[in-house]
């Protein structure tokens, strides 16, 4: 690496005007990017990760900005317009966070590609589809002749994000801006990105600036990091010396939050927990989790599943023959009162199909599932609709779910009156406010609307609201997988505490093995419909016997 930064940000600082209030958003930051390094920037929502990145690409509606950007010895802040949109996905690319929102629903995967090289006048247009094939064979999509002609909705996750990738990198940039890349997306996709974009990184010799909450991917990927937290980076340093050997307190913090594969905790510590030093880790040997397995199973299952299949059938065509899939084949397991089961697999798995068909909300095909010894395929509608009450989901995402036009606590309030909870509408607001006041927000969120809280706020009015209909079993589908590390770990917390003193039994799906492996007594491992393994969990990922159970486990990030 040279001395010489090629990009250099001096005491760069950001504030908005809205409403004649100014908010500010980053607090004089400055920091280099070298040629031919990575770059990890890491925070939570909201400590200015983004903001920096749109930045450097002049991508902000009317900010006030303080401080150089300076590149090629021009400042991007001062340049024309018309400058900086020759540099902007030429010389300074970036790839967004969400492919599907950042990429034209109306337009074939291919002509995206090409309308980036022939903006820049990269290659002659005759030759276009050729370098557009050649870069979809770059970053690893299959069929690329056959890729260039299919629209955005046809392609999985993973492939989108290649889709961009191409686009970013199409022009050959100096340096690339990945803006959270791989949120969302299963561990074993989010291995392949990485070594992709790693892979691009060498052979090029660009620079990347590797934004992400992810601090273990983070610690794999970059060669040096920045930490930032409400605006300021409170740390920054060789990778190995920020992960190793952090020197600020939230820096620890924040490592201290993530699931830990070795050591089992009690609780998670968050970065509350650490920064006021309030919290002593509580370990959870194997004797104690044995003696509470040992009590767990000794009672008749709480759900009993046999030989589960759902198949999906679809007609192409007026002529055609109807086609068949099968998204669960013969699955079967047992799941006890008090217990957490951890269901993971890949996106396509069958994992929230087999959610769906518990739930009643997608009926399994063929199979029974036994609920306290009643079969919930032959039971009546109305039978169902009495039992929605006993078994409620967490979904991923509550803002999703939340109804905006309904307080949350009219939300709240709504399945208790559907169900003829309490006696009056007096008792069911106070158990509402009390539900609030459980999972950590304040009573006088009651008339406040989603829009207004944060994403950990709304997963916790999401919880709210499922636990209102006091259930027995709560599928947890994917519930913490787009959440911060630090909120990642209060919502974790919060679900263990009221398992608890509510004697709740969960189902939690999730494709973060970390995760899951912290939550869950026993692991269902799903792959193509059906279960390759199952068992303790500290056991499957200590000894996997399967060959996929291997390469998931395998594809988790570990640098930390």
């Amino acid at each position: 690496m040279k001395h010489q930064p090629l990009i250099c940000v001096k005491n760069l600082s950001i504030a908005f005007k809205k409403n004649g209030i100014t908010k500010h958003i980053l607090h004089n930051i400055s920091f280099d990017v070298y040629k031919n390094e990575i770059l990890g920037i890491v925070g939570e929502s909201g400590s200015g990760k983004s903001i920096t990145a749109l930045s450097i690409m002049r991508l902000l509606k009317t900010p006030h900005i303080e401080g150089k950007i300076v590149y090629d010895d021009m400042d991007l802040n001062t340049i024309p317009s018309k400058k900086m949109e020759r540099i902007r996905g030429y010389k300074i690319s970036m790839i967004f966070q969400e492919p599907m929102s950042a990429l034209n629903p109306s337009m074939r995967c291919g002509d995206q590609v090409k309308e980036m090289l022939l903006q820049h006048n990269f290659v002659a247009p005759k030759n276009a589809n050729a370098e557009v094939i050649r870069l979809f064979e770059s970053v690893k999509i299959p069929n690329p002749e056959h890729a260039i002609n299919k629209y955005p909705h046809e392609l999985s996750g993973g492939q989108q994000q290649r889709i961009m990738i191409a686009m970013a990198v199409a022009c050959k940039p100096d340096v690339l801006i990945a803006d959270e890349p791989t949120t969302a997306l299963d561990v074993t996709v989010q291995n392949e990105i990485i070594e992709l974009i790693q892979e691009l990184q060498k052979e090029t010799q660009m620079s990347v600036i590797f934004i992400s909450h992810d601090l273990a991917l983070v610690s794999e990927i970059a060669h040096r990091t920045v930490v930032m937290y409400k605006g300021e980076i409170v740390e920054q340093g060789t990778t190995t010396s920020i992960f190793k050997t952090p020197k600020n307190e939230y820096t620890k913090a924040l490592i201290a939050a993530r699931p830990s594969l070795k050591v089992r905790l009690k609780k998670l510590p968050t970065v509350e927990d650490v920064l006021s030093k309030t919290m002593t880790l509580e370990k959870v040997s194997k004797k104690i989790r044995r003696e509470k397995h040992k009590e767990l199973y000794r009672n008749p299952p709480l759900l009993e599943v046999i030989d589960l299949e759902k198949i999906y059938y679809s007609k192409v065509g007026v002529f055609s023959k109807h086609t068949a899939f099968k998204a669960i084949t013969t699955v079967s397991f047992k799941l006890y009162e008090g217990e957490t089961l951890g269901l993971v697999g890949e996106s396509g798995c069958g994992k929230s199909t087999l959610g769906k068909a518990i739930l009643q909300l997608d009926k399994a095909t063929s199979g029974t599932l036994f609920y306290r010894g009643k079969d919930l395929n032959k039971m009546s509608p109305k039978s169902i609709r009495a039992l929605r009450k006993e078994i409620q989901i967490i979904f991923q995402d509550p803002f999703a779910t939340l109804n905006p036009r309904l307080t949350v606590g009219e939300a709240i309030l709504e399945p208790m009156v559907v169900h003829n909870l309490y006696n009056n509408t007096t008792e069911r607001i106070q158990k509402v406010k009390d539900l609030l006041e459980k999972v950590g927000l304040d009573a006088s969120s009651f008339d406040r609307y989603p829009h207004e809280f944060s994403g950990g706020q709304r997963q916790r009015i999401g919880i709210a609201r499922t636990i209102a209909l006091q259930p027995k079993l709560i599928v947890c589908d994917e519930s913490v997988s787009a959440l911060d590390i630090s909120v990642q770990a209060q919502v974790l917390n919060l679900l263990n505490a009221l398992k608890e003193e509510f004697k709740f039994t969960y189902i939690f799906i999730s494709h973060d093995l970390a995760v899951v492996k912290y939550m869950a007594d026993k692991l269902l491992i799903m792959n193509q419909g059906k279960i390759v393994e199952h068992g303790e969990a500290d056991e499957i990922y200590s000894a996997p016997k399967n060959a996929y159970t291997k390469r998931l486990i395998n594809a988790i990030p570990k640098g930390l």
